[in-house]
């Protein structure tokens, strides 16, 4: 059984279990009953109605969160040619060509996302051992796979970010810190929610969002009215 903290069953104590919450209210508490000495992230978790073990209920996407993540997002580009100056221009923080890939396959792991132009991805596959279990492997889907690096380097280090199913069909995403205001992370919350209604797979069947929860990195988590999320228009 894993353990709480004294400060965790404070937390709890601030909070109604048995209520649901409106994602305005519960980002509002979240920020009021966190008392770490750093700077907790807003997660979202939300259990779709979704079998990821069929093909036609997959839900894997890409979206840029409007008011950033408040991380700094360490990026690493593989390719070649005049692509590996201009990448650097644009703000990756590593870039190479083979030699980058031999240095990954000899364990550096210093980055948090890995761009490749699509010329690199058969030197790339030797790699899939070590990047794939970490989810650092290139793909299209991903927007990672690109013949475009300034974009997609730029989308990256503004708030873009990958999201997916787990086997069980949950999303785990974080949507920024908690020292952002109300405002901005429910706007944040909201492209998320519109994103993944508007990628619904077609294999999708009866009820769509079975539950949606909030949470920060280390306290409680708060059931959210997915009718009030989805019913509200950004302004």
């Amino acid at each position: 059984m894993r353990k709480r903290s004294r400060r965790f069953f404070q937390a709890l104590q601030l909070i109604d279990k048995s209520k649901i919450y409106s994602p305005w209210e519960a980002i509002e508490l979240l920020k009021n009953i966190s008392s770490l000495n750093f700077v907790e992230t807003l997660e979202v978790h939300a259990a779709l109605g979704l079998d990821p073990k069929y093909a036609d209920q997959q839900l894997r996407n890409t979206v840029i969160l409007p008011k950033g993540r408040g991380k700094k997002v360490r990026i690493a580009v593989i390719t070649k040619g005049e692509n590996i100056s201009l990448s650097s221009s644009v703000g990756a923080d590593i870039v190479g060509s083979e030699d980058l890939i031999n240095e990954i396959f000899e364990g550096r792991l210093d980055f948090d996302k890995l761009i490749a132009t699509p010329d690199m991805m058969l030197l790339i596959a030797k790699l899939g051992r070590i990047l794939g279990p970490r989810g650092l492997m290139p793909s299209p889907k991903a927007g990672t796979v690109t013949i475009d690096v300034k974009s997609a380097i730029s989308e990256f280090k503004s708030g873009k970010l990958e999201y997916k199913v787990d086997r069980t069909g949950i999303l785990h995403v974080p949507i920024g810190k908690l020292d952002f205001s109300v405002d901005d992370l429910y706007s944040n919350l909201k492209t998320l929610q519109e994103s993944i209604d508007k990628n619904r797979p077609a294999g999708a069947k009866g009820k769509y969002w079975k539950s949606l929860y909030l949470s920060s990195t280390m306290g409680p988590s708060l059931l959210i009215n997915t009718s009030i999320l989805r019913d509200t228009k950004l302004s």
